[in-house]
């Protein structure tokens, strides 16, 4: 499940050349993935998230509470962990530690991020809010979303914007399955 887990960031916790990845994907939720609609500050996206809710995928299937912690490696990369509770908020823990970098040119909202050997998916902030209290991470197949937080129970107006921001964004709102914390 490590092995699994670990891809939640990659994208998100996952990212996504998920192709690779262990499990068949969902759905297509977004047949036109936009691209990321602002710049990224690393240092001010760096820290702790907690998933508000994400687009079911097979590494992360009965993950709940979970969170991603991001910080900056010696080699200028980002360290990802991503952490889960195995079937509720009191399971058992899971954790995985994979590692990122920016990709060129693309204002710090596109990552490639890797929990195993030299395999990196695609993680690409599409939107956040402007004090980087909310993140909606997806990448380019549409099989893939995640709603970020800094808060584990984020209040009314935030899960409301949220909502209104995915769907925005093409994305099915069925499809979207909320974490418990």
């Amino acid at each position: 499940m490590s092995r699994k887990l670990a891809t939640i960031l990659a994208l998100a916790a996952a990212s996504l050349g998920l192709a690779a990845c262990v499990g068949s994907p969902g759905p297509v939720g977004n047949v036109a993935v936009p691209e990321p609609a602002k710049a990224v500050a690393i240092d001010r996206y760096l820290g702790r998230w907690y998933e508000y809710g994400r687009y079911e995928a097979p590494f992360q299937k009965g993950c709940e509470a979970v969170t991603a912690d991001y910080s900056l490696r010696d080699d200028g990369k980002i360290k990802v962990i991503n952490s889960c509770r195995q079937g509720s908020i009191d399971g058992e823990a899971k954790q995985s530690t994979g590692r990122a970098k920016i990709v060129d040119g693309s204002d710090g909202a596109k990552l490639k991020v890797s929990f195993f050997g030299p395999f990196y998916g695609d993680y690409w902030v599409l939107d956040h809010g402007a004090n980087y209290e909310w993140s909606i991470v997806g990448e380019p197949s549409g099989r893939y979303l995640w709603m970020l937080t800094r808060e584990a129970k984020p209040d009314a107006d935030t899960r409301t914007l949220l909502k209104r921001r995915v769907t925005g964004l093409g994305y099915d709102w069925s499809l979207i399955r909320m974490t418990q914390h």
